[in-house]
């Protein structure tokens, strides 16, 4: 029987650039469903490599593949794979993780440059009717960015590029990661802080960059947005539950938290009840004014991250099926 990689997806568009990467060791097998619950028994029976977009992958979907090897997620996140039931049954869990390293990075700074220089802010006044008047004004919003702080969380392949880009736009940058070992930061040439309370308490500016994992999830509260400097902005486009959005409204509303960023939700795409800060921001309630913007989940974004996805994915199932040495493998203590 040939080894086969089943793309269950609809969103998945496997073509010539997979096939080129498979060769002739590899075969295709491409289905259209809305969940992996959809597939069928025989599907399932072929499958010895899996390729996951969106889907979340259970213990027990997994039990319905009895050949299964390897399962690669095709994007950096992993958090919606159940990865101690696939250690249990020796199947192998990988990422892609660097497939759209400078677009998340760009798009958090672009997010932080939009709120700190008022881009937003103006844009919202001068599309008024009537517009407001032809001319700048004070808000809290707007700074000297070589007079702010810029704390990062998480210095992984995408904290360390937003890092390099902050500093060239002459922010004061320091990070928080305790996974890192010592001296990360001489190397960069930034500021590390000993804690998240003391990385807070600096910071003008901050950006998430942490996988989602049971240590993260939750990890920015109402105590610990409290903690930022009066003014501060916050932008996210890590993991939405890492960031607590009503604590986030609560901030905003009132002042202390001058302006947020967001390209990830708590949950995507927003259900019933939708969070009292995307409900202000959709009616554009007065208060949120040029002081929130909202991207959906599309920092990773371009033609050609697109298809560095589908090429990365298609080598890392490659390695992990055909080579004794696999590639981005999710280890047991990544868990």
């Amino acid at each position: 029987m040939p080894v086969t990689v089943l793309y269950p997806e609809a969103r998945q568009q496997p073509d010539a650039l997979e096939t080129d990467v498979f060769g002739a060791d590899l075969r295709i097998l491409k289905r259209d469903t809305g969940a992996l619950s959809e597939l069928s028994d025989a599907d399932c029976a072929e499958a010895d490599g899996l390729m996951i977009m969106g889907f979340a992958v259970t213990g027990a979907d997994l039990a319905r593949f009895p050949r299964l090897r390897a399962v690669v997620r095709m994007g950096v996140g992993y958090d919606k794979l159940d990865r101690p039931a696939a250690a249990a049954r020796n199947i192998l869990v990988c990422n892609v993780p660097d497939y759209g390293t400078t677009e998340v990075a760009d798009h958090a700074i672009a997010l932080a440059l939009t709120l700190r220089r008022g881009i937003l802010l103006h844009h919202e006044l001068q599309r008024k009717d009537p517009p407001a008047p032809f001319r700048s004004f004070q808000n809290p919003l707007i700074q000297r960015l070589g007079m702010q702080s810029f704390g990062i969380i998480g210095l992984g392949r995408i904290g360390t590029a937003v890092a390099l880009r902050a500093k060239a736009f002459n922010f004061r940058v320091t990070f928080y990661d305790p996974h890192l070992p010592n001296g990360v930061e001489l190397a960069l040439g930034i500021n590390r802080a000993a804690s998240l309370e003391d990385l807070l308490r600096q910071t003008d500016t901050l950006s998430i960059h942490a996988p989602l994992t049971p240590e993260t999830r939750g990890m920015l509260g109402r105590d610990q947005l409290a903690l930022l400097p009066q003014g501060a902005v916050v932008v996210n486009d890590a993991r939405g539950p890492i960031l607590d959005l009503d604590a986030l409204a609560e901030l905003l509303r009132s002042g202390h938290i001058a302006g947020a960023g967001l390209d990830v939700l708590p949950v995507e795409p927003p259900v019933e009840p939708i969070p009292e800060l995307l409900r202000a921001y959709r009616a554009r309630e007065p208060w949120l004014e040029g002081r929130l913007v909202i991207t959906p989940h599309s920092a990773w974004l371009t033609p050609h991250s697109e298809l560095d996805t589908r090429r990365k994915s298609a080598e890392t199932m490659r390695a992990a099926l055909l080579t004794n040495r696999p590639q981005n493998v999710i280890t047991p203590e990544m868990f």
